[in-house]
């Protein structure tokens, strides 16, 4: 660890398998607090590299509890979180809507950092136990169209350095593994991120992985396409600069999106997009995030074919059904 440091601080980077071999010991519990600290502490005041990333991605998934789903090839769709707008469930919300269209979603998540509610929360507001049974996630899958995947059943490996994150009180490399590490290893990927650097960091990680991938970034900080004003879109196929109405929508306003200030309240809005007694902001913000999802998956579709797509899902019904069959199956 001491060398380690050293090459650290005078600014050298990990490759991928120094990083590997080092989270392996951090699992194997051959560093204190402090080293393991101090480690983390130097990668944060430098930024991290795309092969350090995927190092510790690389021992998370290996340490973790995995479930094979790769014949039905889904997307997850998720926001990196810690954009600090407390928004509504955006891309949960999402998720049912994508579901509701026909695509399978395997959704990885957890409870809210800087927000009322997380995705864990949100579902677990609906009566949901969240499991890590592979056999009752399939069925959920086939049945519902939807498999979540709550983060602390998964990743064993975060136990180790819990602790230590949460005595530093600040963000580290591990705030952002969580779009990266999801146990079935998705087909598709579509994630919303809340700047421009963090948007480079993923899309190179996401092109060496190999997988099919969305980003998404608001100009104004969203962590997910909050149609308030310019986003960029950059995916294996284009890079894009848009705004609301390149999608036939309008610009809405912040306050629109606010999320509640309980979980109750977060719930209630989230519902009201799959009943459709939304406002319209709300839904048309839901329908955005689910059409580039969609096109992620179906490239050959124009995005205005999977906003369409997307708000049929809504305006059906389709995607209320995909609740009420998860809620079901997973209650």
């Amino acid at each position: 660890m001491k060398q380690i440091l050293t090459s650290l601080i005078e600014g050298k980077s990990l490759t991928r398998q120094q990083t590997r071999e080092l989270m392996t010991d951090i699992t194997k519990e051959k560093f204190n607090d402090c080293q393991i600290a101090a480690f983390l502490t130097a990668l944060q005041m430098r930024g991290i590299t795309v092969d350090e990333l995927l190092g510790l991605r690389d021992v998370l998934l290996e340490t973790g509890v995995s479930i094979d789903l790769s014949p039905y090839q889904t997307i997850d769709i998720v926001g990196t979180g810690g954009d600090g707008k407390n928004t509504f469930n955006i891309s949960t919300c999402s998720t049912f809507v994508i579901a509701g269209a026909g695509y399978k979603v395997s959704k990885h998540g957890n409870y809210g950092a800087t927000s009322v509610s997380g995705a864990s929360n949100v579902i677990e507001e609906h009566g949901v136990k969240f499991t890590n049974d592979a056999d009752k996630l399939k069925r959920s899958l086939e049945e519902s169209g939807v498999a979540y995947f709550h983060a602390p059943l998964f990743a064993r490996g975060m136990k180790f350095v819990a602790p230590i994150r949460k005595a530093m009180q600040v963000p580290t490399c591990f705030n952002l593994l969580g779009p990266l590490v999801n146990p079935c290893k998705p087909t598709y990927n579509f994630l919303g991120v809340a700047n421009l650097n963090l948007m480079r960091l993923y899309t190179n990680a996401l092109q060496k992985l190999g997988v099919g991938f969305g980003i998404v970034c608001s100009y104004d900080g969203y962590d997910e396409i909050s149609l308030t004003g310019d986003f960029k879109v950059t995916t294996n196929y284009m890079e894009k600069v848009l705004k609301a109405e390149d999608l036939g929508l309008t610009t809405v306003r912040k306050e629109e999106l606010f999320g509640g200030n309980s979980k109750e309240e977060a719930k209630a809005i989230f519902d009201s997009v799959l009943q459709g007694t939304s406002t319209e902001a709300q839904k048309n913000v839901v329908i955005a995030n689910a059409a580039f999802a969609i096109n992620v998956i179906d490239k050959d579709k124009t995005i205005e074919d999977c906003v369409c797509i997307a708000r049929e899902s809504i305006e059906s019904g389709k995607a209320l059904n995909c609740l009420k069959r998860f809620i079901e199956i997973n209650s």
